[in-house]
């Protein structure tokens, strides 16, 4: 009786965020840095031709839709992701491009569209990460007096994915013909309307873009409040999240697994991708004197003000010489980012740090863990991580950049592929192939009859 072939080894997935200069926002200070590349499209590239070089799976790029950050210290997130990726792909040939848009202000129709365009132009490389939008500068740059609360911004961003799934579904595989001969060009019977009409959006039509070569675009999801963790498990493939501890990261993998599962998606539907700041050394020490500069760069008031607002309090109730206070409760009445927060919280209590050690632990960011070390202990963490479960991969946020990708790429990567962990070579072209995630199914044709019936039902009343 034969045996069936052993499953391929599980392989650790790397993603780089690019933050414009780098994760530390002192790090456009630095002599080699460039404080222009916030809105230099080469810089970005650059970046993404390192994470080429080094098989990382993709980069991505946040986005908000206002000045949030204090702008007067640190440069911030400006350009559009969708324009400054499709020229990343036209400048790369493997890597992933992934890209944030915002369920909370704009529309399912010209999300689908666009995604579907990058993943047309790059070849099959392109993930959208879905976002909702708690702040108020954004709420009213789009005419609001405040933000939307939690649980109607995930119930707008549950029917905006579905919305634009089923956009990107609106086309049969075989719909092209390109029938030079019999002169047909589509089938219109396999370009199929959605007709969608529900609590928040009214969509008739179908996309007007044939499938994707990846089907659709990757979706990824970052949100890690209990309404995101239930967005993630009903459609995100990956998720980028914010854990300071093994023991936190491995159950929220493993919760968020069980619930994908119970809605039908398979034991392991979605691979989580830990944030991971890195910041290196060839020695420990020079690793420490690295971090210890940069953050002796962020003036102090800029570091309270900024975990001030993540901890959603006033920045007189923080004391450089104290713990964080001991009343702290989600920020905005739980309309806030949980997920920053939460992992903020859990780095102060589990240190038991004051204010301003809990600074220099964060590297003046917000949330996201910090490893100091050289490219070995680096290495030995990622592996710990990803062989007990508590991550699939990383999304990696270096503390300069492009120096402390290239750092990483030059130091962690060859470590990583001798121990067999990462890839040597890419043995795809596709953001799915580089992840192992399957194509998604076609989900069937709606009847004409059905169509018709839809149509009639969207039409306007006189």
């Amino acid at each position: 009786m034969s045996r069936s072939p052993a499953p391929p080894p599980r392989q650790l997935h790397l993603n780089v965020n690019i933050l414009h200069s780098g994760f530390v926002p002192s790090a456009w200070r630095l002599p080699e840095s460039d404080p222009h590349a916030f809105t230099d499209v080469q810089h970005y590239i650059r970046v993404a031709q390192i994470a080429e070089a080094g098989k990382l799976d993709a980069v991505f790029l946040a986005d908000n839709a206002a000045i949030i950050d204090q702008i007067h210290f640190r440069p911030i997130t400006a350009l559009e992701p969708t324009v400054l990726l499709a020229s990343i792909a036209a400048a790369t040939t493997h890597i992933g491009v992934i890209g944030t848009a915002s369920t909370s202000y704009n529309e399912p129709f010209n999300i689908a569209r666009r995604f579907a365009t990058l993943d047309h132009v790059s070849g099959g490389r392109a993930g959208w990460n879905v976002v909702t939008t708690a702040d108020v500068p954004s709420a009213r740059n789009f005419g609001l007096e405040a933000a939307p609360d939690h649980a109607q911004r995930y119930g707008r961003a549950s029917e905006f994915t579905d919305v634009v799934k089923a956009l990107w579904h609106s086309w049969a595989n075989d719909a092209f013909i390109g029938d030079k001969a019999s002169g047909r060009f589509i089938d219109p019977a396999k370009v199929q309307p959605i007709a969608h009409r529900g609590a928040h959006f009214s969509v008739a039509g179908a996309s007007t873009l044939p499938r994707t070569p990846q089907g659709h675009p990757v979706l990824v999801q970052a949100g890690g409040s209990s309404d995101g963790r239930e967005l993630a498990s009903r459609h995100a493939e990956a998720v980028f999240s914010a854990s300071q501890s093994f023991e936190e990261s491995l159950a929220y993998s493993q919760a968020l697994n069980r619930r994908a599962a119970e809605l039908g998606r398979g034991p392991h539907a979605v691979k989580v991708l830990a944030g991971l700041t890195t910041i290196i050394g060839a020695t420990e020490a020079q690793a420490r004197a690295r971090r210890d500069a940069l953050v002796d760069l962020i003036p102090w008031d800029y570091s309270l003000a900024r975990l001030a607002g993540i901890l959603g309090v006033t920045p007189d109730r923080l004391h450089l010489d104290k713990a964080l206070p001991e009343d702290l409760s989600l920020p905005a009445g739980g309309n806030g980012n949980h997920t920053f927060f939460q992992a903020t919280l859990a780095a102060a209590r589990g240190g038991g740090l004051t204010v301003r050690q809990l600074v220099r632990e964060l590297a003046g960011g917000g949330g996201h863990r910090v490893i100091v070390g050289t490219p070995e202990q680096i290495a030995d963490d990622i592996e710990h991580w990803f062989k007990g479960g508590a991550a699939d991969g990383f999304n990696l946020m270096p503390d300069q950049l492009p120096d402390g990708l290239q750092d990483f790429v030059d130091g962690v990567v060859p470590i990583l592929q001798k121990r067999g962990l990462f890839r040597t070579e890419y043995s795809g072209r596709t953001l799915r192939e580089h992840l192992g995630i399957a194509l998604p199914g076609y989900p069937g044709h709606v009847p004409a009859a059905d169509v018709h019936r839809a149509e009639a039902a969207l039409a306007p009343v006189d």
